[in-house]
């Protein structure tokens, strides 16, 4: 049988990858969307600036408070890069969300395991990043290698993952290969690519990648039918006849592109204390746009919830980058 040792979690926003001084480079992206999602509405850019006037965004504005957030950002990265090597899981079973990387509006499952031989994580594209803003390139240049990197996948735990979800009555798609676009095939997507850059450090440990489809209706995946899927990977995992140490990762989250500190602090609460009807209770509606990948946190509370792994959490910062609210809420945590 194998042992879930260890869990982790972290937040994987642009903003990581990029200084402060750049983050305005998603801003102008936030003043231009008609739809941000927020507390079960969707507002524009200026709709939220009269929503949330009392709120005092200006000040988290500061370019100096900016930097702090992201210092502790990255202190966080290092602290948890640090403590997973530490650990030295034999395979990582990644719980992560796909954005029309690989799955397009053609085919969209809600849930994903792939069960090939390894995944791709394409070259920095040196010529493409001086087409864009530097913050952008900045992001690039931190998610890809400087040559192609292939990371080997744990292919029996994966197909084993699969057989129990069909089991357990979930109709999981199951990917054998990466899809190409013509040139080769495609890269595998930010979930993965910044979990394996910045936290595992390139370092090739065998993975099984598991996407959601937090993002696009219509067939998103409620909190509790992410919950229990993860609940059948879990099971998936202990049945499974290899005696390796396994390691299971959330990649994603929180609240995005407009910060709620409140929701995420009652989710990060459920979390800490293995609160179930708390975490299942938040509506669907609160778990829309970038804020939709706190069901991959979710999932792996799922997996989870059969071991004795209690959530640490090394730091919760909201990065704002408007006086809309708008940002990246971080959150670093393990499962130990």
């Amino acid at each position: 049988m194998s042992d879930i040792f260890f869990g982790f979690g972290s937040s994987h926003g642009p903003l990581l990858s990029s200084p402060p001084e750049y983050w305005d480079f998603r801003t102008d992206a936030d003043r231009a969307n008609p739809t941000h999602a927020y507390r079960g509405g969707t507002y524009t850019y200026d709709q939220l600036c009269e929503l949330r006037k009392g709120e005092n965004f200006a000040a988290e504005n500061r370019i100096e408070v900016r930097r702090e957030r992201h210092a502790r950002n990255q202190h966080q990265l290092d602290r948890l890069a640090d403590r997973v090597e530490t650990a030295a899981p034999d395979v990582i079973v990644l719980v992560g969300d796909d954005q029309h990387e690989w799955f397009q509006p053609e085919v969209q499952p809600s849930f994903a395991v792939f069960h090939g031989k390894e995944v791709l994580n394409t070259a920095f594209d040196e010529a493409e990043a001086k087409t864009v803003s530097p913050g952008r390139a900045s992001v690039m240049k931190a998610r890809h290698p400087p040559e192609d990197r292939y990371y080997p996948v744990e292919s029996g735990l994966a197909a084993r993952i699969i057989a129990r979800a069909i089991d357990d009555e979930f109709d999981v798609a199951a990917s054998a290969r990466a899809p190409s676009n013509g040139v080769g095939p495609i890269g595998i997507g930010h979930a993965v690519q910044f979990i394996y850059r910045r936290v595992l450090r390139d370092r090739p440990v065998p993975l099984v990648p598991i996407f959601l489809n937090t993002f696009y209706p219509p067939n998103q995946p409620t909190p509790k039918r992410c919950y229990d899927f993860g609940r059948s990977i879990g099971r998936a995992i202990a049945g499974w006849d290899s005696g390796k140490r396994v390691a299971v990762c959330a990649s994603g989250g929180l609240s995005h592109f407009v910060i709620d500190e409140a929701f995420d602090h009652r989710i990060l609460q459920a979390l800490s204390a293995r609160d179930t009807k708390a975490l299942l209770g938040e509506p669907n509606a609160m778990f829309q746009s970038g804020t939709s990948e706190i069901k991959n946190w979710i999932t792996v509370a799922g997996i989870l919830s059969e071991t004795n792994l209690r959530m640490n959490l090394l730091d919760y910062v909201p990065c704002y980058r408007s006086d809309a609210g708008t940002g990246n809420a971080m959150a670093f945590a393990t499962w130990e």
